[in-house]
Formats: C-alpha cells, sequence, structure tokens
C-alpha cells in the first residue's frame, strides 16, 4: 500500500509543478490562456501575479517530494499529510473563488493521495 500511495502523492506533485511551469514561465502563452480561460490582455496584465502564484504551487511540490524522499518514513508520511492538506485547502478556495473545476483537477488528486497515506499511517 506504501506504494500506491507514494505514486499518487508523486502525481499530485507533478500536477503543481506542471501548474507552476503554465504560470510562472508559460501565462501569456496561448496554451496557458486556454487552460485558464484568460485573454491576452489579462495574461499580460497579470503576468506577475500569476508567477507569484506559481511559485506557491512550487512550494507545494517541493513539500510533497520532501515527505517522499525524507530519510524517517514516518515523519515523511507527516510531512506529505500536511502539504496534502494544504493542496485541499487551495482547491477548495481555488474552487469558490476562481474556477469550480480547481476542485477536482487539483482537490481530487490530492484527496485521493490523502486517503492513501492515511491507510498506511493507521
Amino acid at each position: 500500500m506504501t506504494w500506491i500511495s507514494s505514486i499518487l502523492v508523486a502525481i499530485v506533485a507533478i500536477e503543481h509543478i506542471y501548474i507552476l511551469i503554465l504560470e510562472m514561465f508559460m501565462w501569456t502563452q496561448p496554451r496557458a490562456m486556454r487552460i485558464f480561460g484568460t485573454s491576452r490582455q489579462f495574461a499580460q496584465d497579470t503576468k506577475a501575479l500569476a508567477a507569484n502564484q506559481g511559485l506557491y504551487n512550487g512550494f507545494l511540490a517541493a513539500g510533497l517530494i520532501w515527505g517522499l524522499v525524507h530519510p524517517n518514513g514516518g515523519f515523511g508520511m507527516q510531512i506529505q499529510i500536511f502539504f496534502l492538506v494544504c493542496v485541499l485547502v487551495a482547491a477548495i478556495y481555488g474552487s469558490v473563488t476562481a474556477k469550480r473545476s480547481i476542485l477536482i483537477t487539483q482537490g481530487l488528486p490530492a484527496c485521493i493521495a490523502f486517503v492513501f497515506v492515511l491507510m498506511n499511517v493507521l
């Protein structure tokens, strides 16, 4: 069961690295504008804000990876739980304030990973 939770946590981390790339480096590119539903003018006007947001997504990914590679497995799972809860809170907030689908695209994978990590702890 541990390897399943590790794979799921890694998927959430990879997703947030992808979001970091979109928000920090591709925000004004057609692909990112299509994904986030923004216009060229809005993307230009909010480029710095998006980069800041992307950095926070990178911190979430870094925390999840830290939890995966921590030499103390028990403490590593605690780190994973903390950062998965952070992702869940961000997904709930994002779904209320920005785009409802965030709850599915970011919250659901984090929730599934969270359940599997908890099953390893209990």
